[in-house]
């Protein structure tokens, strides 16, 4: 047991059973009319998942310092309230920045029990610039074609031309969307989000956010605490952290996450013979690491594409049975086959990819400083490479164009909030991609908020995945805004994590499957939130 997790078992015996719960709303016409607002035009845009799904667009300015200037339109979607009583709009998010939210909705009131969901219009939506949303990015579209070059630069002159390859991502982004670059960030997108309430005809909304999703959420509180109902904060951002300590704090945290996916592959020997011993599976994997490097797969999966096959194992732990079936065939039998598929599920870049980096990038890079001396950057990452070499080099690639971003970084928010309802924080303890400590931050800004741990768990996004004892708080709160109460202490629940998965049977092997994964609550979340958001 790590000394935190030791803390936390100590915390978590100490918390009790008290609860305070926040008044409802007095009556549903409370929360939903805002007289005068504009009224949207909701279309059928139902799927075979989401039969009663419904979306429309909103005009939003794309400068909010001009409202009556040029307009961006946010694309919407809705699974409405079917109860006789509205608790009013959930607006939910999955994170990013860059990810498509408008299948959220629909996740969301179908994960939650019907009783309760039937009392919200579950909405969802696309951020400014992302999907369905227009103008969309799309910086350099084949940016991630394989085989790129390796992620670990082996001599000035291979960092050299990764730094002129991130340079030239960044110069793609001002040369195409250079009118909209000074406008890509997480403030403006907030003030989006009261666009949109606006124009629900809601005084006030309540939230539920993953991931960036959560400083999102926490961004929008800041700036209109008057008109947050509930705020449900899911695997959250270090607030003190934005941006580029936070990617730092990431690399340590993925290592510890590829560790445990090593050892969990040496527990389970008698099923893919790679050794007993984690720290030799582990060994095994950077070998394999190594032969890609000098010899790509397929033409297509070199050593920069293997870390990105493997990384979403670090955000949630249903994928190590696929990833480890890929591995397993590999190192034993030399079935390049198998990698190559599993770098197809797991790793390939899809349709909206180049969107979801672009704005990725477009906020991030403008949200907050980076360093422009980029002796910052190789000093950082190599000290951090030393110890965690898993995705260190692979990460700083991926937010290199913020060294040399063409639009000037804002201040970013200090989201500290007295002004709100209590607000409920889940966070597991392994998290890999918002590391703990970034919850205890949040935690600590939005006074009066309330964090729930699962213990042990190592899962990016923990609501909805198939933890009764996380949903059961989820439920409470949104139900009539009741939050647990510790007594002391960082956290104020704690509930065990998930067991572990167990090896596939032979019959659904990766190889046999495309890697398909079944429909669980945690696989179809996982899908939504999408990797490294």
């Amino acid at each position: 047991m790590t000394k935190r997790a030791a803390i936390l078992v100590a915390v978590g015996a100490a918390v009790a059973g008290l609860v305070t719960a926040v008044p409802s709303a007095a009556s549903a016409g409370a929360e939903t009319s805002a007289p005068g607002a504009p009224r949207l035009k909701w279309t059928d845009c139902a799927t075979s998942s989401y039969p009663t799904m419904q979306c429309a667009k909103v005009r939003s300015p794309l400068d909010h310092d001009r409202p009556s200037g040029r307009q961006v339109s946010l694309a919407l979607s809705r699974i409405p309230h079917t109860a006789a009583t509205s608790q009013g709009p959930l607006l939910v998010n999955p994170g990013g920045p860059g990810g498509s939210g408008l299948s959220m909705a629909g996740f969301v009131a179908s994960a939650l029990p019907a009783k309760l969901a039937a009392q919200y219009d579950v909405i969802g939506f696309d951020p400014r610039g992302v999907g369905k949303s227009s103008p969309a990015l799309n910086c350099r579209p084949k940016h991630f074609d394989p085989v790129r070059p390796d992620s670990v630069p082996r001599s000035y002159q291979d960092e050299r031309a990764l730094r002129a390859r991130a340079a030239a991502f960044a110069d793609a982004c001002g040369e195409k969307h250079g009118d909209l670059l000074p406008y890509m960030d997480t403030v403006s997108a907030a003030r989006d989000l009261d666009v949109i309430r606006a124009a629900l005809g809601a005084r006030r909304i309540s939230y539920f956010g993953y991931s960036y999703g959560t400083y999102l959420g926490a961004v929008y509180a800041k700036l209109f605490p008057e008109r947050v109902r509930r705020l449900v904060l899911d695997s959250v951002v270090d607030p003190t952290g934005v941006w580029y300590d936070d990617n730092l704090r990431q690399d340590y945290a993925f290592d510890s996450r590829h560790k445990a996916f090593a050892a969990w592959v040496a527990k389970h020997h008698t099923t893919y013979r790679l050794g007993k011993d984690p720290a030799k599976v582990e060994a095994a994997w950077y070998a394999m690491r190594e032969a890609v490097r000098k010899r790509p797969v397929d033409g297509t999966v070199g050593g920069s594409e293997l870390e990105d096959t493997f990384m979403p194992g670090g955000y949630y732990n249903g994928y190590w049975p696929y990833l480890a079936e890929a591995f397993a065939a590999y190192v034993r039998d030399r079935d390049e086959d198998a990698l190559v598929t599993a770098y197809e599920n797991f790793g390939a870049t899809g349709a909206g990819a180049g969107n979801s980096y672009s704005v990725y990038t477009a906020v991030q890079c403008r949200d907050a400083g980076w360093p422009r001396d980029w002796n910052t950057w190789r000093a950082d990452t190599a000290t951090v490479h030393a110890k965690a070499p898993f995705m260190a080099w692979n990460n700083t690639w991926y937010n290199a164009p913020c060294a040399s971003w063409p639009v000037e970084p804002l201040n970013p928010v200090r989201v500290g909030n007295h002004r709100i309802p209590p607000a409920l924080l889940f966070q597991a303890t392994d998290d890999a991609a918002t590391p703990f400590e970034g919850a205890v931050s949040m935690h600590r800004e939005l006074r009066g908020s309330a964090l729930v741990v699962e213990q042990g768990g190592g899962n990016h996004g923990v609501t909805l995945s198939g933890s009764t004892c996380l949903d059961a708080y989820l439920v409470d709160y949104l139900k009539d805004g009741t939050v647990p109460r510790g007594r002391g202490g960082r956290v104020d629940a704690v509930c065990e994590a998930l067991a572990d998965p167990k090896p596939l049977p032979a019959e659904k092997a990766l190889r046999n499957t495309d890697g398909a994964v079944d429909g669980s609550g945690g696989k179809v979340l996982h899908g939504l939130l999408g990797f490294r958001g």
